[in-house]
């Protein structure tokens, strides 16, 4: 058991020395201290105090390369386009917007987290949406409409952080489309009518640039295509790609989790499997188990002590492995310049015991198969394939995400919930699997899963026990 917490301490060392992010561009940081993802094409002039901007958008396309050059029409469910105040063009300013989407109709966002669903269905040449984004200081209220009269509110938002002048206009955002079992790049373009400014003193001249394109989350445009603007007299056609969003694993791959700083519990968990099985087929391969269970006539209070000893002790070892890991690989990988996805101090202290917790139970497993099939070798090659097989199929980039999910969900494998730290957001279009840290049941309920192969192996166990010779 202290190998298997010094494997957790060694492989966090080797996780926090792998990689180099010097030189990189930083990450973007919201206004509440997460990473996200801030680039789009933004047609803007400055707004001064209060005001009202009002846009029609009568299309919205998306297209996805098929080669290199080789543009095709595609769905891009995601892809945005409407009106933004933002305090500045820096990414991760504070910024409140209404949009119209390729799959999911009206929304309006703010805070790079914050989704509210507004009118559903697309829009086209013979069905306009009408979008109006009201400022009176913080608040920022969101509208649509039909037919550019009669309008209905979509939501409020409070923006700290505007000053008294923001930059106000349209954008478009095109975030990379989900393509089987990977992303492509998408760009989409926009038809945007009757802009109108009100209130405030606003500036005459409407300036196109592309926000963040130096943005380790920005996927950059597809080759031959680039953002850009046309028009005049409150008409305009703008082509933008990218997204303002959360970031996730898959926008932001350089980026690390605890997960990954306790890859060592894969190892530690080998080991802490052998411990568990070698705790009582040793005393059937030297026949002690007699001895054992003429001291204690009652066989199944034997096999549950020997299971409390086992658990707690491999617990307090995991505990402190963890303990000690956790802190060590972060700061190592932080001085190497990698960013690590931030994580709340309770579900830090959830990561660490629940990686203890995991190694304890997967123990008791082993001791439970290992009283059934009286054979160490065989008992723990049982276990292994039990949770590490399924571990390590989950952990294959190209494993289909349904097979993944079924895998995470019904073996012992599902334990590794306990250590994600991701969140995954309904507005965001990605691969949510186990390969990339997203599990599909909650960490603790992952780890149930785990506990109820053991109790059932332990009470099977000790029904064998109590029926069969020793």
């Amino acid at each position: 058991m202290a190998a298997a917490a010094l494997l957790l301490v060694v492989f966090a060392v080797l996780a926090g020395l792998s990689g180099d992010q010097h030189g990189s561009p930083p990450v973007t940081i919201g206004p509440g201290g997460e990473p996200v993802t801030d680039s789009f094409y933004f047609v803007h002039r400055p707004l001064a105090g209060n005001g009202s901007i009002t846009v029609s958008v009568s299309a919205l396309k998306s297209s996805i390369p098929e080669g290199p050059g080789d543009l095709q029409p595609g769905n891009v469910p995601w892809a945005k386009a409407g009106l933004i105040i933002k305090a500045s063009t820096r990414q991760g300013s504070p910024y409140a917007a209404i949009m119209v989407t390729g799959s999911h109709g009206v929304r309006m966002q703010d805070a790079y987290v914050n989704d509210t669903f507004g009118p559903p269905g697309p829009v086209s040449a013979a069905s306009d949406r009408w979008l109006r984004l009201d400022r009176s200081g913080d608040a920022i209220i969101g509208y649509a409409s039909a037919d550019g009269t009669n309008w209905s509110r979509v939501g409020t938002a409070r923006v700290s952080g505007l000053g008294s002048t923001a930059q106000v206009g349209l954008f478009v955002a095109s975030p990379p489309a989900v393509d089987g079992m990977g992303t492509a790049g998408s760009v989409s373009t926009a038809a945007f009518g009757d802009l109108r400014v009100q209130g405030g003193r606003a500036g005459d001249r409407w300036t196109g640039e592309q926000v963040g394109a130096d943005s380790p989350s920005f996927a950059g445009y597809p080759q031959n295509t680039s953002g850009s603007f046309t028009g005049t007299d409150g008409r305009f056609t703008v082509t933008g790609a990218g997204d303002i969003a959360p970031a996730v694993r898959e926008s932001l791959p350089t980026g690390g989790t605890l997960r990954d700083i306790l890859t060592g519990t894969f190892a530690a968990l080998i080991a802490a499997i052998v411990v568990g099985a070698l705790f009582i087929t040793t005393e059937y391969r030297s026949r002690m188990i007699r001895l054992t269970l003429a001291a204690g006539p009652n066989r199944s209070r034997v096999l549950v002590a020997k299971a409390i000893v086992l658990w707690v002790v491999t617990f307090v070892a995991g505990a402190l492995g963890a303990i000690l890991a956790t802190p060590l690989g972060e700061r190592l990988a932080r001085d190497n310049g990698v960013y690590i996805f931030p994580a709340a101090s309770s579900t830090e202290l959830r990561v660490t015991l629940g990686t203890a917790a995991l190694l304890a139970t997967a123990a008791v497993l082993a001791l439970s198969v290992g009283a059934i099939l009286r054979h160490g070798a065989g008992a723990v090659t049982t276990v292994i394939v039990a949770i590490v097989l399924p571990y390590i199929l989950m952990a294959v980039p190209f494993m289909p995400a349904s097979v993944a999910n079924w895998l995470a969900r019904a073996t012992p494998g599902a334990s590794f919930a306990v250590q994600q730290t991701l969140v995954q957001y309904d507005q965001v279009a990605s691969h949510y699997t186990p390969y990339n840290g997203y599990y599909p049941l909650a960490p603790w309920a992952g780890f149930a899963v785990l506990a109820a192969y053991a109790v059932v192996s332990l009470v099977a166990a000790a029904v064998l026990l109590n029926r069969r010779d020793a």
